[in-house]
């Protein structure tokens, strides 16, 4: 069954045009979208990164506390 209304061409080209312009962005927002999350990942390691850092430079200060404490203990009488 044919419908006997016609679509205004004003109307037909609003549509394709809007349809054109949606794949035509969609590789940019795949790309914006792929920066984004490689940028956000990156950050992720390197506060990973100074976390761990952090992490041994305390239990190097409590390591030579400790080897200078037992170093100044050598002369003491038992």
């Amino acid at each position: 069954m044919a419908d006997s209304t016609p679509v205004n061409s004003q109307i037909t080209d609003a549509v394709t045009q809007t349809n054109v312009k949606v794949v035509a962005e969609a590789p940019a927002q795949a790309i914006a979208s792929l920066y984004q999350v490689s940028s956000h990942s990156t950050g992720l390691a390197l506060q990973n990164a100074v976390h761990s850092q952090q992490a041994l430079n305390q239990i190097s200060s409590a390591v030579i506390s400790k080897a200078v404490a037992l170093i100044m203990a050598i002369g003491e009488k038992p």
